[in-house]
């Protein structure tokens, strides 16, 4: 006997037996059941969803001698000849799809129906036809005969003209949920004595893409074996992941673990994953986290920017139909920036608190200067640091030059690698590394390094934090470096003042800090400082 594939073999002969479609058979059988049958229908939606087998059963039913709430009785002669009946013409657009085919068409159908009720015309892929084929169907659409249906299935409606649609009924077929895949492949597994895993059923309705003849397709393949069906031999053989390797590489995402995304990566590049159901299927896991962080019931490290922004970037992958390169390597750029961008986010969001501090620090001191000009009295406030400034001047004015001293471009060339491991080590303290990552080595000698920023509240704190930074950066480097920070112009000032020098044969000679000592601000403690705003600060002594 012919072997009958199974998307053929299942294929539903009554409305009953449809998957999915409830409201598209419901409006259907209501039809029938009223005797409100239309002249032409237009069933539309993606590849597998049901719509040609659909119209055969509803072309079958309308014929049927014996109708049932709607359904077809399978037993009298117009149903038992139906695959066979001269009133059941199928036709194919995408090869008849001409203006003489459709003229053919149009002198038959006034020819009267030879055994059933009405001669029903089943056009397929109604979108391949031509425009000429189309003006031809037009003024049948207008005004058919009594006896004559029309059913026209697409995948793509947007090309039927709008005066075809118009003429129509239109029926939107959806795809299949997964419930409903899974259903009816389990279904079909235990017709035909097919040993099956219940992972392997899920990844074959995944796989499927909502397409239920794309489902059992995938089935009838894979049961070409007579051996048990398991998930490891879909991932083997069709390029998938599993929904494991998913969730575990979204971990090491949500912590920045760039070792394992890259070795995550090179498996896939190695084992010839297809990318697009990968793409997919992070997709989809993304947008589950995206739920539960919705519904604050998510207990990962994402957040809902990060999530929204790599299912954007993911899409966007998906769409490039050309990629020249190993994909892996662009998907892998897309997960590591998404981390990274969180880090520049967090910088950006420190240094911005930064300047709001300095701004409300300004204010601060301008309202003390008003009070005191206004009541001509002493404030118990806590003392302004006066000598901060002048301190801080002189200092930078020091290590410039002491640098120049003995500045060479190896010197800076270490620093430069130095600083790259720093700000890629995540035991720096967060305060120090936003610090750092906003700014660069533009010059060094052994002992002092010059640092720069575009950002004047970085610079600012940097140059206040000195101590602590070069506490943390000595184990870094073979000698204790001093360090000092300028903005981005006054560092290109200095330069230009330091090649003038050289090319005018001046020399720089070291600069002591000795007798800086007086000036450098008093650091209080917290108790101190409390003190020093209940009492006036000239008249207390700190022991």
């Amino acid at each position: 006997m012919e072997y009958k594939v199974l998307y053929r073999k299942y294929r539903p002969d009554c409305f009953k037996n449809i998957v999915g479609q409830e409201y598209t058979i419901k409006m259907l059988q209501n039809a029938i059941i009223h005797n409100k049958i239309a002249h032409s229908y237009l069933f539309t939606g993606p590849r597998g969803t049901g719509k040609t087998s659909t119209a055969k059963v509803f072309a079958k039913t309308i014929n049927c001698e014996h109708i049932v709430d709607g359904e077809a009785c399978g037993k009298c002669s117009a149903c038992l000849a139906f695959d066979t009946s001269p009133d059941i013409i199928e036709i194919d657009a995408a090869s008849n799809n001409g203006v003489d085919d459709i003229r053919e068409l149009i002198n038959n159908i006034k020819i009267a129906p030879t055994e059933g009720k009405y001669k029903i015309y089943i056009i397929d892929e109604v979108h391949m036809m031509t425009p000429s084929a189309f003006n031809a169907l037009l003024l049948t659409l207008e005004e058919p005969p009594a006896h004559a249906i029309f059913i026209m299935a697409t995948t793509n409606v947007e090309s039927v003209p709008i005066t075809i649609l118009s003429r129509c009924q239109r029926f939107n077929f959806k795809k299949f949920s997964l419930d409903d895949l899974m259903k009816q492949i389990r279904f079909v597994c235990e017709e035909e004595k097919i040993s099956i895993t219940d992972d392997a059923i899920r990844e074959i309705a995944y796989l499927s893409e909502g397409g239920m003849r794309d489902a059992l397709s995938l089935l009838d393949q894979l049961s070409a074996n007579a051996t048990e069906i398991t998930l490891d031999s879909i991932l083997t053989n069709y390029g998938s992941i599993s929904l494991k390797f998913i969730q575990d590489l979204l971990v090491d995402i949500a912590n920045h673990d760039a070792k394992k995304i890259h070795e995550a990566m090179q498996e896939l590049a190695d084992t010839s994953s297809d990318y697009k159901i990968f793409i997919k299927k992070v997709i989809q896991e993304l947008s589950n986290i995206a739920v539960l962080i919705a519904t604050n019931t998510y207990q990962g490290n994402f957040t809902y920017e990060q999530v929204e922004t790599l299912i954007l970037s993911l899409n966007d992958c998906l769409n490039k139909i050309n990629i020249n390169i190993n994909p892996f390597l662009l998907i892998e750029t897309i997960f590591l920036g998404s981390f990274m961008l969180d880090k520049k986010k967090n910088v950006d969001n420190y240094a911005e608190n930064v300047d709001k501090l300095l701004e409300n620090k300004a204010k601060e001191k301008q309202l003390v200067k008003k009070e005191e000009k206004n009541t001509e009295k002493t404030l118990n406030v806590a003392p302004s640091n006066i000598h901060e400034d002048e301190y801080l001047t002189q200092l930078i004015k020091i290590r410039v030059n002491n640098c120049f001293v003995n500045a060479k471009k190896e010197y800076l060339l270490e620093a430069k690698e130095v600083w790259s491991k720093v700000i890629n080590d995540d035991s720096i303290l967060p305060n120090i590394k936003s610090l750092l990552l906003d700014s660069s080595v533009v010059a060094s000698s052994n002992d002092y390094c010059i640092l720069s920023s575009k950002l004047e509240s970085t610079v600012h704190l940097i140059n206040k934090e000195l101590d602590d930074l070069e506490e943390v950066l000595k184990k870094y480097f073979p000698v204790r470096k001093h360090f000092i920070a300028l903005l981005d112009e006054e560092w290109k000032n200095e330069k230009s003042l330091y090649a003038k020098t050289i090319k005018n044969g001046g020399k720089y000679e070291l600069m002591s800090e000795e007798e800086l000592s007086s000036l450098k601000p008093k650091v209080y403690s917290e108790m101190e400082e409390i003190a020093q705003k209940v009492f006036n600060h000239d008249k207390i002594e700190m022991v």
